[in-house]
């Protein structure tokens, strides 16, 4: 499996280097090179990328502005000629960070752990499709399995996600849209039911004046979903 990968860096000779460790990378594919971030963003509304190397200090728009415009973003390597970036990359969820100038070496060891990231959610796809059981995420450098028994709800915010579960004080967070979570959550378990909240309808106990209660958080059915989760009421309803 080759991974489809775009390189953007503002500097002429940063991104012919780039694309140059790209095309000589077996298990990646080169099918984007750009020296502005908006071409690249014009280009993935109508492609794909599995991977990107991005530059993070740019005219327009930083690398970490662009990572964030994304709704379904690939995996993403920044290179940057200044450290301090770091702490923005890693709460961005980056796969690595590489610090300019950098060895062809340091650049396959970032690509070589985006396949393995890869690989892991592409087997982790199959047994969803499976036994629909569970999901994986990834969450600060680590990729979580979550059970969706122990899923309560799902709390989406500007960039990330939050999963509540049983048994957990703190959230599992995410950077992921709630689009692309809905997608892979089961129908018959799962529903939507306000713009940044998704319940597990099994997990449901108390319900007050279009407000499902779950401990201290009430969660808001809004008017778009009000009327598919009355009809899921009225079905349950004795």
């Amino acid at each position: 499996m080759k991974l489809k990968t775009i390189a953007i860096d503002d500097e002429p000779l940063a991104l012919r280097l780039v694309s140059d460790y790209i095309c000589k990378t077996p298990f990646l594919e080169l099918v984007g090179a750009f020296d502005n971030p908006l071409d690249a963003i014009e280009f993935l509304s109508s492609a794909t990328a599995d991977l990107i190397f991005v530059d993070i200090q740019m005219p327009d728009l930083s690398g970490i502005e662009f990572a964030r415009s994304l709704e379904t973003a690939p995996k993403i390597v920044f290179t940057t000629a200044f450290e301090k970036y770091a702490l923005q990359g890693f709460k961005l969820n980056a796969i690595d960070y590489l610090l300019k100038p950098f060895s062809y070496e340091e650049f396959l060891t970032a690509a070589q752990k985006a396949r393995k990231q890869s690989e892991l959610e592409a087997n982790a796809h199959t047994s969803i499709e499976a036994n629909n059981q569970f999901l994986f995420l990834k969450s600060e450098y680590k990729i979580r399995r979550i059970n969706f028994d122990d899923i309560l709800y799902i709390e989406g915010l500007k960039d990330y996600i939050k999963v509540y579960t049983t048994g957990e004080d703190k959230p599992v967070l995410s950077l992921n849209s709630m689009k692309s979570l809905e997608q892979k959550l089961p129908e018959s378990r799962f529903m939507r039911v306000h713009r940044s909240f998704i319940v597990n309808l099994e997990k449901i106990d108390t319900i007050e004046r279009s407000r499902i209660i779950f401990g201290k958080t009430y969660i808001p059915v809004s008017d778009q979903y009000k009327d598919k989760f009355q009809e899921y009421l009225d079905k349950n309803f004795l």
